[in-house]
């Protein structure tokens, strides 16, 4: 069995904690402003796109010698 103790118990704990925050504040936001986290959801995915498009553009600039 694998026995965490020091900086690593620390790291995992605050990991943890970071996640149930997060979660906690994701509930709060749908819950009470629907439309509002409807929102935040098109923006991230708008950026993801946004990302994916730009990593396109470069990998066929990069495929072309770079011109």
């Amino acid at each position: 069995m694998l026995d965490v103790t020091g900086e690593a118990a620390v790291a995992v704990n605050s990991k943890k904690i970071a996640v149930y925050v997060l979660v906690v504040f994701v509930l709060y936001v749908i819950i009470t402003d629907p439309a509002k986290a409807a929102d935040y959801v098109q923006i991230g995915f708008q950026g993801i796109s946004d990302a994916a498009g730009a990593v396109g553009d470069f990998m066929t600039w990069a495929a072309n010698g770079g011109k």
